[in-house]
């Protein structure tokens, strides 16, 4: 069959099934990319999420037989609510960043791509595929880069001239062979923005983001999070979208294409106290559908419990005061020990004391005496501990 005309009806069938943008690339190694995950490596700036061997991840022949091309797609969500819900005083809420708005976006381009496979297989007798979102090997960015949907930012996401950087990506690999498109010109320039304000200094440089930093990445650990990173932590449940938001190629940018990418503003932005206490079958039932609920309830709990703190919400210290004394997660309890800190007041100093005489667990036992710490470098207050 022609390619060309092949390609022509692909472009033209992905936008009758929803796919904003698609790109076709070489299926050649991702040299630069490679170099630059090795730095990664060698600077320990990996999350730990991403597929370890590098060489899969820049080497698309490793993970495909002979392969031809890689079809690169790209679907474009919304950047604000429809309608929103407000946090106030004794009502506080989290939020889950834009890509956690809606139904998990690894199910929605998986919808997409699989349609797509369809589609071409029917015309192609003997066409192969391997489809990625995200938790594949190869790196989703350098494919759309190549592919021409748009160029890589200094915030480390794809930027297209159409819908900014709020766009999802993924890709096929294929043993069709097509003519390729052409890279996009790299449109940052002499802005800096990004990494001006990123808030923990997580983009060393622009295209360069240790990992380990991001605040993205930090909400979804499970463990005690850093002093310095609790203090940035604001109201940030899952995600954050710092970059994106200051990005001038963003503004003005808000697209709502796609029903499913839609967020619940009781999901996207939830109430924090009630999720302090959250069984694993409402939470399932809430959070499950999106991105944000793959770690488990755990880290939206203590980043919950974070979020009170820098609100300074009094009106949690009971539910705080019981997640210290019964909840069976030492960094549950020990977060919620330094939150109570945080806010003050003599309940939460005599709740403190009290579990200062009866904890066992070390790390729990070190959280307790920081929020002590707090009442007594307090020098506006007059209780003494």
């Amino acid at each position: 069959m022609n390619t060309i005309n092949l390609k022509q009806d692909i472009i033209a069938y992905s936008k009758t099934i929803g796919i904003d943008k698609i790109g076709f690339a070489a299926p050649s190694t991702f040299e630069e990319m490679k170099i630059r995950l090795y730095k990664q490596q060698e600077l320990q700036y990996q999350s730990g999420f991403e597929e370890k061997d590098i060489e899969k991840r820049t080497e698309p022949s490793l993970i495909f037989d002979e392969p031809k091309s890689i079809i690169s797609i790209a679907l474009a969500y919304p950047s604000k609510m429809k309608t929103t819900v407000l946090s106030k005083k004794g009502d506080r809420r989290g939020i889950f960043c834009r890509a956690s708005w809606g139904t998990d976006y690894h199910t929605v381009l998986r919808d997409r791509l699989k349609r797509l496979e369809t589609y071409i297989a029917e015309k192609v007798p003997g066409a192969k595929f391997k489809s990625m979102v995200d938790t594949g090997e190869l790196v989703d960015r350098a494919v759309a880069e190549r592919a021409g949907i748009g160029w890589s930012g200094k915030n480390c996401s794809i930027i297209t001239p159409e819908f900014g950087s709020y766009v999802y990506l993924g890709e096929m690999v294929t043993n069709i062979t097509f003519e390729p498109d052409t890279p996009m010109e790299d449109r940052c320039g002499s802005c800096n923005k990004c990494v001006e304000v990123c808030p923990t200094g997580a983009l060393v440089q622009g295209g360069q983001l240790d990992a380990q930093r991001c605040i993205a990445f930090v909400t979804q650990t499970k463990g005690f999070l850093a002093e310095e990173f609790r203090e940035k932590l604001g109201n940030r449940l899952y995600g954050c979208d710092t970059c994106q938001t200051v990005c001038p190629e963003n503004k003005g940018k808000d697209f709502h294409f796609h029903p499913e990418m839609e967020p619940d503003p009781e999901i996207a932005k939830p109430q924090l106290k009630p999720l302090l206490t959250i069984s694993n079958r409402d939470f399932k039932e809430k959070f499950g559908h999106v991105s944000g609920s793959w770690r488990g309830k755990k880290p939206i709990q203590r980043n919950a419990i974070i979020a009170l703190a820098h609100y300074k919400d009094n009106t949690a210290i009971p539910e705080l005061i019981s997640v210290m004394k019964e909840d069976p997660r030492p960094v549950l309890r020990g977060t919620a020990a330094w939150a109570l800190g945080k806010i003050g007041g003599p309940e939460a100093l005599a709740a403190l004391n009290r579990a200062a005489d009866t904890e066992k667990d070390g790390e729990v036992l070190n959280e307790i005496s920081k929020g002590l710490k707090f009442f007594r470098d307090d020098s506006e207050t007059n209780i003494t501990v």
